[in-house]
């Protein structure tokens, strides 16, 4: 990957998780900045509010908004579905149901870093 100035917005309402994924997003050299959010409602109003976000990373099973209903609101938005979404979940029976509403890629947790950063390069155009 040969950008070194992505936006990503990370969503998962496990606290933890979202500084994992921070804190190997800022080592990789990739990112200069990791919005978080804790469901898929509060990264509506971040997708709203900002217009430089490169990539999502998203959780499937969170309170108030999950994945799934998240990815259905993002590809029904012209200003938003062009956005390479990937989801992250330990469920891989949701993997199907990801793929179908639109998420660009699917990684199992606990999330390797090598495995991160390579499918980001396969899903950032």
């Amino acid at each position: 990957m040969t950008r070194t100035d992505l936006v990503v917005l990370a969503v998962d309402d496990d606290i933890i998780n979202l500084k994992l994924l921070k804190s190997m997003l800022m080592k990789s050299g990739h990112v200069k900045e990791v919005i978080e959010a804790k469901n898929g409602s509060d990264a509506i109003g971040e997708l709203k509010a900002r217009d430089d976000i490169d990539l999502i990373l998203l959780d499937i099973i969170m309170p108030i908004m999950g994945g799934i209903d998240m990815l259905k609101v993002v590809r029904a938005d012209d200003n938003l579905r062009q956005l390479p979404i990937i989801v992250l979940t330990t469920d891989e029976t949701k993997k199907s149901e990801a793929l179908e509403y639109g998420a660009n890629g699917f990684l199992m947790k606990p999330i390797r870093n090598d495995d991160l950063l390579q499918k980001m390069e396969t899903v950032i155009v």
